[in-house]
């Protein structure tokens, strides 16, 4: 099976996988329960995958740093033996924004040719900076704060004082947001979901020109999948957090300087992403249930066309159910 056909015969059907997970995860918002709701999601993602004709391989799999449920690497799904594809997959970027009722959660997928996805066995956290296709030759990540921010205002034709950054809220990340208020850009602040805040820095009309921080390394995977369906820009480099991070990157003859851009993080012709939003946000509004059923809004994409399709769903009770979503 071609490359091409890959792409047509899958890009659709993903879209099925990230509504059911967010069809099943957004009846946990505001809960409080990150690890209910990531059970949830990653046991509907997972059973929609497994009916998928593809032979898929679970390469980035979600929840390893906080030990929530996951879709797990190396775990095999869909129900054929072509075409044969990696997967990337975060049930719930923002698994903290949904139990705290939080905009901005949302279920995302990512599918490319086996043996295209960067793998970070090592190292949990990548610095990272990402941008929109009008600037993605502008940005540098060796350069500093300010350069950047300069060479993406002058790439987007405005001031950097219009300029909007978003970047998680930690405390690692106190000088950055110094050096970007000392250009007297703005600022955006997340508490997590990353993947989400780098797509909405290439999507037009969110309001938002940038990312840049550190965040996780299966994270920029994915992000950098939507960015080359896109054709925006990302570069990464691999952050360890401790010496034993940095011993096992050493042992494994890994440059942490080296620079990764997109085509680095995820290679090949074919990738494909979806993503259906679970709460609402900038980016993407949530699942909002009604008495006959639910409403979601998804996007897909495929890199091949640099097709970008932004689906608005109705779903009736019995597909809820078959979710494992309780219908009254």
């Amino acid at each position: 099976m071609s490359e091409q056909q890959i792409g047509r015969n899958l890009a659709l059907e993903l879209v099925r996988v990230t509504e059911a997970a967010a069809l099943t995860a957004g009846r946990w918002m505001g809960r409080g329960q990150k690890e209910s709701a990531d059970q949830a999601a990653v046991d509907a993602m997972r059973m929609v995958l497994n009916t998928i004709p593809m032979d898929g391989l679970v390469v980035i799999g979600e929840g390893t740093k906080d030990k929530a449920p996951m879709l797990y690497e190396g775990e095999r799904v869909g129900c054929a033996s072509e075409p044969k594809t990696d997967i990337a997959v975060d049930p719930i970027d923002g698994t903290r924004l949904l139990s705290q009722g939080m905009g901005n959660s949302i279920a995302t997928l990512a599918v490319a040719e086996r043996g295209a996805l960067y793998e970070s066995p090592y190292v949990v956290y990548m610095e990272k900076i990402a941008v929109g296709p009008e600037a993605a030759h502008a940005i540098d990540i060796n350069a500093s704060v300010a350069e950047n921010l300069e060479a993406v205002a002058e790439a987007l034709r405005k001031d950097v004082r219009d300029l909007a950054v978003v970047m998680l809220d930690r405390p690692r990340h106190e000088h950055i947001a110094e050096e970007i208020r000392a250009e007297g850009a703005r600022i955006r602040f997340i508490m997590d979901g990353d993947v989400a805040g780098a797509v909405m820095a290439a999507m037009p009309d969110t309001g938002i020109d940038m990312l840049i921080g550190i965040g996780g390394a299966p994270e920029a995977v994915v992000a950098a999948c939507a960015l080359r369906c896109l054709g925006g820009g990302i570069q990464c480099k691999l952050w360890p957090r401790d010496e034993q991070e940095r011993a096992a990157v050493r042992d494994a003859g890994i440059d942490v300087n080296q620079v990764l851009t997109a085509d680095d993080l995820v290679k090949g012709e074919d990738v494909l992403f979806a993503a259906t939003g679970i709460t609402d946000g900038e980016l993407l509004r949530g699942v909002h249930y009604f008495g006959d059923g639910a409403t979601t809004q998804s996007l897909v994409m495929r890199s091949r066309s640099g097709t970008v399709r932004r689906v608005d769903a109705v779903h009736r009770p019995s597909k809820l159910s078959a979710y494992g979503v309780p219908v009254d």
